[in-house]
């Protein structure tokens, strides 16, 4: 009984190892293919037109000098800014002026292999007076 059990446990290491090189692929033709793609071809977006922030009739006590929002975006593939939402505050006021004014933005789009692509950006608008 005693050998039957240590002849088992012997060989599964070596099954494992098997069934695991087994699965492996011999080549790339044989891998599978993921269902996303990876590239280092991606551009990202630049602005090409931005908008003032009206600050005009905020309080300065309201927003302090260097504050900053931070906003995420999409930029689609016409360069719009999409689905703009704060993600930190410096006053509700202050931050649906900067939405307002992101809002008006131009990009260029970001590109994968030359077409143009949605993407999502994260943006940090600092008021400096």
């Amino acid at each position: 009984m005693r050998n039957t059990i240590i002849a088992s446990l012997l060989l599964s290491p070596m099954l494992l190892t098997a069934a695991a090189n087994a699965s492996s692929p011999k080549d790339d033709a044989t891998a599978s293919t993921p269902s996303h793609r990876v590239s280092t071809g991606v551009t990202p977006p630049h602005i090409i037109h931005s908008a003032a922030v009206q600050l005009s009739s905020t309080p300065k006590d309201l927003v302090p000098n260097d504050a900053q929002v931070q906003l995420n975006l999409k930029v689609d593939e016409a360069g719009m800014p999409q689905d703009v939402e704060v993600v930190k505050s410096v006053n509700p006021i202050f931050d649906a002026r900067v939405v307002e004014a992101v809002r008006k933005f131009r990009w260029s789009p970001a590109t994968l292999d030359e077409q143009a692509i949605p993407l999502d950006l994260n943006l940090v608008v600092t008021v400096q007076r």
